[in-house]
């Protein structure tokens, strides 16, 4: 065969064919490519996509486990929290009610107290005032006895300085002005009459 018959058998071929179908010799090129390339890629480039791949899902799946634990642990971190808070309000709101009722406690006895000591300065005071009147009362007795004797001795004309005299004198000149035997317009009509 000639190279003639070669062409010749190829422009024949050509024109028998279909443009759609490739020539036998790009067919089997074509096929032990892509056996090759195939080949290629299962043993080298399969494995290490797949070691790529494993890694980023591993790396997914452990940022997703961690994500979860650490949202677990902020949840029960939170709840611990609350949980705390809730005793400290509670606790303050016990420490705030202690300290009322000892507020009141020592109000009440600052009151008790208070009151004991107004009582004492009352009872002092009435006491030192009983206890002044009485001594006025015996001085100004002593004073009117002094001032009566003397004008009842003027009056009288006679001398009334015997002092048990004049003591039982004045005794019942104000015995009887503190019963009322002797009243001042009593008193001033015996002044006349005399």
């Amino acid at each position: 065969m000639s190279l003639q018959t070669l062409v010749v058998m190829a422009a024949e071929e050509t024109e028998e064919r279909s443009p759609i179908l490739p020539h036998t010799p790009e067919l089997v090129w074509g096929l032990l490519m892509f056996a090759v390339i195939f080949l290629v890629v299962w043993k080298v480039a399969w494995p290490r996509l797949e070691g790529v791949v494993a890694a980023r899902q591993d790396a997914i799946e452990g940022g997703i486990e961690r994500a979860e634990k650490a949202e677990a642990e902020a949840a029960a971190a939170k709840k611990k929290y609350e949980d705390q808070l809730g005793e400290a309000r509670a606790e303050a709101a016990q420490v705030r009610e202690r300290a009322k009722e000892q507020g009141a406690q020592i109000i009440a006895e600052m009151r008790e107290q208070a009151q004991v000591e107004a009582n004492r300065i009352t009872e002092t005071a009435h006491k030192q005032v009983e206890a002044e009147r009485q001594q006025a009362y015996v001085q100004l007795r002593g004073e009117v006895g002094a001032i009566s004797t003397a004008l009842a001795s003027k009056i009288v004309g006679e001398s009334l300085e015997d002092e048990a005299r004049q003591r039982g004198i004045v005794d019942r000149f104000l015995t009887d002005l503190e019963s009322g035997a002797i009243t001042p317009e009593r008193l001033g009509s015996r002044g006349e009459g005399r």
